[in-house]
């Protein structure tokens, strides 16, 4: 990659940086993570914070309203205090009910749904757009699609990028497409989706990152979920170094989201020594730093069991949506 100067709309130009990636150094400190673990007594701190950062998700197209609230209602009260109370049995002062998740993300249909099962908490409703997860839809209806979205009551957008126009070496277009999309936003969260999967090298990853942040994106998030790659411990750290430098030579703090093929509570909580040791602990809140998952938290919830109990639930012990 080289060095890009781009037009600002309004006036002035910005120049995105073509820093090349080390390929073999980036996956070697990634698999390094692969082998980190914590100590017993700050684990369940760990998982605490995992399901903090959850985006409990739900995007087919066979989703209904009934399935939304029931996702909305396991997103407020990830377990049941009964259930919990039986768990935690003469631990009570140890093992406080646990927190809410971040957010729900859903399609801009449900919406509505997710926002009335939600009323009165501080659950956000992130909803994808700009047709997502393909992006091919000419820019007018993508706009269009996000004011919508954001008058149904989402409070983040989740866009995807023109990877047709990124790939072709257009970037103006890309560029320019962000800044519209956070025009529209206003003070609504934007998470500009990279589908890093299709975006071939590292290098790219970073550019695009960089690109991301300068044309206004509040989150960085790798992928929609929905192609053949999604997140990876290595795209995750190209996208946390992008995140590190832009904040070094910007002082702006540019959230984070991993999304799709994160399953398990070992691996969030690698993913959380990688924020840590990256961007440092300021990043460490759902802020700044989010799982996109939809199976993930049933496995976080098995492993709160373990160390409260000692022994792992079944896997059918908690509710599925």
């Amino acid at each position: 990659m080289r060095d890009v100067k781009l037009r600002i709309p309004g006036g002035g130009t910005t120049v995105i940086p073509g820093t090349p990636v080390d390929q073999v150094g980036i996956e070697e400190r990634a698999a390094h993570f692969a082998t980190r673990s914590i100590k017993k007594g700050s684990k369940f701190d760990a998982l605490t914070l995992a399901l903090q950062m959850v985006d409990l998700t739900t995007l087919e197209g066979a989703d209904t309203p009934g399935k939304v609230r029931q996702m909305c209602g396991k997103a407020r009260q990830p377990i049941s205090p009964a259930q919990w109370a039986e768990i935690t049995s003469g631990k009570e002062a140890e093992y406080p009910m646990i927190p809410s998740v971040a957010a729900v993300c859903v399609y801009p249909k449900q919406v509505p749904v997710a926002a009335e099962a939600l009323k009165g908490t501080n659950i956000e409703i992130a909803a994808v757009s700009t047709a997502f997860p393909s992006g091919q839809l000419p820019r007018d209806l993508k706009l269009k699609d996000v004011k919508r979205t954001i008058e149904l009551g989402a409070t983040e957008i989740d866009m995807v990028i023109d990877r047709d126009a990124f790939l072709r070496g257009d970037y103006q277009t890309v560029f320019d497409e962000i800044v519209a999309v956070k025009d529209v936003c206003g003070h609504t969260h934007l998470k500009v989706i990279l589908e890093t999967g299709e975006l071939q090298t590292y290098d790219k990853i970073r550019f695009a990152s960089w690109l991301a942040m300068e044309a206004g994106g509040d989150f960085i998030k790798t992928s929609t979920g929905k192609a053949a790659v999604n997140a990876t411990p290595g795209n995750t750290l190209v996208m946390l170094q992008a995140i590190a430098d832009y904040h070094a030579e910007t002082g702006k703090m540019i959230g984070m989201k991993p999304a799709g093929g994160i399953r398990t509570a070992k691996q969030a909580i690698q993913y959380l020594c990688m924020v840590r040791e990256t961007l440092g602990a300021s990043w460490l809140t759902p802020d700044l730093f989010r799982f996109g998952a939809s199976v993930l938290l049933n496995d976080i919830l098995r492993q709160m069991y373990k160390q409260i109990t000692g022994r792992y639930a079944d896997r059918r012990a908690f509710s599925l949506d």
